[in-house]
């Protein structure tokens, strides 16, 4: 079941954004968002969090700050996208995009299947981002140097 993050489950996912992204802030095109108390969805199965978006909506356009399925194949973060889409529409938004680093080629490929365009590629982004959040580690998913930040765009 996806729902609108509420005060039950913030307290899980802060602690699994702290976890997982070293958050609450995230930067992404060297802006700095703290992700504490952003709107978003979650999904939930029998009682237990499965999943999290957390997004933003500022002039027209919507960015996807987190993205975290707890259970692979499963749809959860198909389902998630979804509902930011269609907030995203609600709000009426010409897009929603993201940010993720080179390194995170199972994104990628999963973001190109669900129909996001690659808008944008940030050649060593990650040196300024550093700068503003230290804790980003210089090397990520399978050894893979974090360097650059690819942009991916949903057309709404």
């Amino acid at each position: 079941m996806i729902l609108p993050i509420n005060n039950n489950f913030r307290p899980q996912v802060n602690l699994l954004i702290a976890e997982e992204w070293a958050g609450p802030v995230v930067v992404t095109k060297g802006t700095v968002h703290d992700t504490s108390n952003a709107d978003g969805f979650i999904s939930v199965d029998d009682g237990k969090l499965t999943g999290y978006v957390l997004y933003t909506i500022e002039n027209g356009q919507c960015e996807i700050l987190v993205l975290h399925s707890l259970l692979e194949n499963h749809g959860i973060g198909s389902s998630l996208i979804k509902s930011v889409i269609q907030t995203a529409k609600e709000n009426h938004c010409k897009c929603v995009w993201l940010i993720t680093t080179n390194d995170n080629t199972h994104a990628i490929r999963y973001y190109q299947k669900f129909g996001f365009e690659l808008t944008g590629v940030y050649l060593n982004a990650l040196d300024e981002s550093r700068k503003l959040k230290p804790s980003i580690p210089q090397l990520g998913n399978e050894g893979i140097p974090i360097k650059h930040e690819f942009e991916f765009s949903y057309f709404v």
